[in-house]
């Protein structure tokens, strides 16, 4: 497995120099992978109707693209992921586009996770359906490819019509698409249409349970699982070597390709603590998860 790292979204604060800090800091230790959150808006939790979640108005996520941009100038080698983007409440060509732009920008070095997201505040917000968003990501998922594949073509499908036009500039190749969820049809759309997998969770009997699904799902349709990704997570919060180890070799155990460790949520700290909590996580697991020499 690949090691990699969790930017401390609400922890990192708006500071450039430190953003790129962390970012940097991640590659030169070892990170070969940097996964970013995504939630556009937090409700407030005494809201007319309520508000339940895991976070709230008062949580700060930076915007994947901008972010993934700005760190692409400032790393060299470090692969970014997005874990998750939301996708169904996005436009999808001018998602196509930034996701082009960034690919180019860090010469192929992203990976779009998306998911269907749960926070009908956002899709209301943002003026898109909540109830198909599911169907409506199988759809967004083909036309992404052929928007970044393409020369000018036209499209009709169910939720996107487009007569005889393109994006340019287009990235040198399709740009991987990993998918999050584990709802039985989340996991038979990320076999039939993923080029990955990001788990939510530990690596208990339930991961078992949907790797194994969704080998079944790509063994049925003749996709093979060689190229597959399935980028897990692990906390360092509440950890100590014999866990982490203990965690990591499950993964291992269940095919995890990538595992990024997340280091907030542990108590206050600045990037070089965050930085030290990666070191500390990675000398724990050497040898289970592999650093990258950049």
């Amino acid at each position: 497995m690949e090691l990699g790292i969790v930017i401390p979204h609400h922890e990192i604060g708006t500071d450039p120099g430190a953003i790129r800090d962390f970012a940097s800091g991640a590659e030169e230790l070892g990170a070969g992978h940097l996964l970013v959150y995504d939630h556009v808006l937090g409700a407030r939790r005494d809201r007319p109707g309520g508000f339940v979640g895991p976070y709230d108005s008062d949580t700060a996520f930076h915007e994947p693209m901008v972010l993934l941009g700005f760190i692409a100038a400032v790393t060299r080698r470090i692969e970014l992921v997005t874990a998750i983007l939301i996708l169904p409440q996005r436009q999808t060509a001018l998602v196509a586009k930034q996701a082009a732009e960034l690919a180019i920008l860090s010469e192929n070095r992203f990976r779009l996770g998306i998911g269907v997201g749960w926070n009908t505040v956002e899709f209301d917000a943002l003026g898109e359906s909540f109830g198909d968003r599911g169907r409506r990501m199988t759809e967004q998922v083909e036309f992404l490819r052929r928007l970044w594949t393409e020369d000018a073509f036209s499209f009709d499908g169910e939720f996107h019509r487009m007569e005889l036009a393109s994006i340019l500039p287009r990235p040198s190749r399709s740009i991987p698409i990993i998918m999050g969820g584990s709802a039985p049809a989340a996991l038979e759309r990320c076999a039939l249409h993923g080029d990955g997998w990001i788990p939510l969770g530990g690596p208990g009997e339930k991961a078992e349970r949907y790797i194994a699904s969704l080998r079944a799902h790509r063994e049925a349709a003749g996709l093979s699982m060689d190229g597959f990704t399935i980028h897990a997570q692990a906390q360092y919060a509440g950890g100590d070597v014999d866990r982490w180890r203990g965690h990591a070799e499950r993964w291992a155990a269940l095919g995890a390709t990538h595992l990024a460790v997340a280091t907030h949520n542990a108590g206050p700290t600045d990037v070089d603590g965050h930085l030290a909590r990666f070191v500390e996580y990675r000398d724990a697991v050497a040898g289970i998860v592999e650093p990258v020499e950049h």
